[in-house]
C-alpha cells in the first residue's frame, strides 16, 4: 500500500487541509491518507489549542464520507509531545512492506531541519510537499542543502505536489469565528455547526500563527 499521513493540529480542520490531502492523494496515487491529529503539538506551545476531542471530532466529521481518508488519533493516545519521528517509527513499524509518505504545505519547508531527527525523518519516510499560496519550494530546498544534503533535497524536489492555492488558514477561521462571522466555504458545514454548537473559538486566538 501506498500510505499518505497528514499530521498536524487541526485546530480547526479547513478545506485548504482537504484539498491538500486530495492533491496529494490523486498525484501520488496513495491508497489511503491518514489525518493525525497532534496531541501536544511541539511547535504550538505559545498558544492554547482546542481540546484534543474537538479537533478530532472535527476531522471525523470533514472527511466522513471519503473512502480513502481516515482519522488517526495515536497521537492523542500518546499523552506527551507529539513528535513527528516517534509516529513515523510507529507507523514502520505497523506496516514494514507499505511505502510512507508524510504531507506538507510548502510553507513548513522551510522549518524541517528543526524538526526532531530531521535527516533520520527523511530516511524514514517520503516527505511530499503542497504548493501553498505566498512559498517559494525552489528557494526552500536551496537553503535545505546544507542541513540535510544533495541526495535528500533532490527527493524532496521530486515529490513537490502543485495543488490549487486555497489561502485558507486555521489563524483565520480562528478569527472569523471569535467575531460571529459566517465559516461558510472555509471550513465542511458539519464542521461550522460543531464549531458553534461547541462555543469552540470564542476567545480571541492568543498568536498569529498560521497552520
Amino acid at each position: 500500500m501506498r500510505i499518505g499521513c497528514f499530521g498536524g493540529s487541526f485546530d480547526p480542520v479547513h478545506l485548504g487541509h482537504l484539498v491538500l490531502a486530495e492533491s496529494c492523494r490523486e498525484a501520488l496515487r496513495l491508497d489511503v491518507v491518514r489525518f493525525i491529529v497532534a496531541g501536544v503539538p511541539p511547535h504550538k506551545a505559545s498558544r492554547t489549542l482546542a481540546g484534543a476531542p474537538d479537533r478530532l471530532a472535527m476531522v471525523r466529521l470533514a472527511i466522513a464520507g471519503h473512502p480513502a481518508f481516515l482519522a488517526d488519533d495515536r497521537e492523542i493516545r500518546r499523552e506527551s509531545v507529539s513528535w513527528t519521528i516517534d509516529t513515523i517509527r510507529e507507523l514502520r513499524a505497523e506496516h514494514p512492506g507499505d511505502e510512507l509518505f508524510w504531507l506538507i504545505g510548502a510553507d513548513t519547508l522551510p522549518e524541517l531541519p528543526s524538526w526532531r531527527e530531521a535527516s533520520a525523518l527523511l530516511d524514514l519516510v517520503t516527505i511530499a510537499t503542497a504548493s501553498r499560496p505566498g512559498s517559494d519550494p525552489e528557494a526552500a530546498l536551496q537553503a535545505l542543502l546544507g542541513p540535510f544534503g544533495p541526495a535528500r533535497v533532490r527527493r524532496l524536489r521530486d515529490h513537490l505536489v502543485p495543488m490549487p492555492l486555497v489561502g485558507i488558514s486555521s489563524t483565520a477561521v480562528r478569527s472569523r469565528a471569535v467575531s460571529g462571522r459566517s465559516l461558510r466555504y472555509l471550513v465542511p458545514q458539519a464542521v461550522a455547526r460543531h464549531i458553534e454548537a461547541s462555543g469552540l473559538y470564542r476567545t480571541p486566538p492568543a498568536d498569529g500563527a498560521r497552520c
